[in-house]
């Protein structure tokens, strides 16, 4: 079972949490359109770019599905049939989650689930994953979160399509030291100015024992980024082999280019926030002996007491290689 600290958890080998690299969680979600094939393609895709996870989502169809809409037609990819026959064909089996299961293994990958029933819990809970999640459609669905608060595994929610009052019960719950909670917003793909990445720091002053991350459906890369930088402990993405495959999270769903653009952006980004302490780098010694101007380069006045004005009268030249001491601190020293 994983072991859980304030503000950070540890999945399989992997801790994720505050001042630590961002987690990634590559998205297959139901791209694979029922091919194990297409999955096991999405997952070398993740593992190559970098991910430390992949999640897909289960649901048990004639639980999920509106009665009244079990037998609408539909055109798929497999021709026209009932949406109930669809929902279904969509589904891994035992066999098939069992195949994905050993594949993740072999390649070192942590995978889990966004489970839409308590039926679907119980499925995924024989395959030892190390947290399950509720998706932002099932956020005010109480039985189905204390279904998944029983298995005393992490829990995962995301909170797109929900009020804070909502969110606020969810959290209160499932309790926040159990819990990975990302900031979403369900549009496919989202627009801009509805993003809104500040949440992640609203989110983490409001839940101060969660960990915090964030859950994109936008069409590019830019928003994994940014939040990153403002402190998202885990980025959530989908991801697609061609957003030109049949199914409505393709167009929302970022290329195998594309995660690895992100997942290296990311890393750069996390270089670049240093650790907020000034110091001269060794880079920068070069530049510091060429350019900065010193004592030794004065030619100073006859003045018996160094004043500002005949700081100005004083002639400072580069380079600087006599001293790395300030020519300010060491000329206003000697005039006191």
């Amino acid at each position: 079972m994983p072991v859980l600290r304030f503000r950070r958890i540890k999945l399989g080998q992997i801790w994720l949490g505050e001042n630590m690299p961002p987690f990634i969680i590559a998205e297959i979600g139901i791209n694979h359109n029922g091919s194990l094939e297409i999955a096991k393609k999405m997952i070398d895709g993740a593992v190559n770019a970098g991910c430390h996870a992949v999640k897909f989502q289960k649901r048990t169809p004639e639980l999920c599905v509106p009665k009244d809409q079990w037998f609408i037609k539909r055109h798929t990819p497999w021709g026209e049939m009932t949406y109930i026959d669809y929902r279904m064909r969509m589904e891994f089996n035992g066999e098939e989650f069992t195949e994905i299961d050993r594949y993740c293994r072999g390649k070192g990958i942590i995978w889990f689930a966004s489970c839409w029933d308590e039926p679907s819990v119980d499925f995924i809970e024989r395959f030892d994953t190390p947290l399950h999640k509720a998706p932002s459609a099932m956020l005010t669905n109480l039985p189905l979160l204390s279904a998944m608060k029983k298995t005393g595994r992490p829990l995962m929610l995301s909170s797109g399509m929900s009020t804070l009052e909502e969110i606020d019960a969810a959290v209160e719950y499932v309790s926040e030291k159990n819990l990975l909670l990302a900031h979403s917003t369900s549009s496919y793909p989202c627009p801009d100015p509805e993003i809104n990445l500040l949440m992640v720091n609203s989110l983490k002053k409001r839940y101060p024992e969660a960990i915090i991350g964030y859950s994109g459906h936008d069409v590019d890369t830019l928003p994994s980024i940014v939040a990153a930088v403002l402190g998202a402990t885990f980025i959530e993405r989908h991801v697609t082999l061609d957003k030109t495959l049949w199914g409505t999270d393709q167009s929302a769903s970022l290329n195998m280019d594309e995660l690895v653009l992100m997942i290296q952006s990311i890393h750069r980004a996390n270089l670049f926030m240093g650790d907020g302490i000034k110091r001269i780098y060794p880079s920068e010694m070069k530049s510091l002996m060429k350019l900065r101007p010193s004592q030794n380069e004065f030619e100073r006045t006859q003045s018996k007491r160094f004043t500002l004005q005949t700081w100005y009268n004083q002639k400072i030249k580069a380079p600087g290689n006599s001293s790395r001491q300030s020519i300010f601190s060491r000329s206003w020293s000697k005039a006191l």
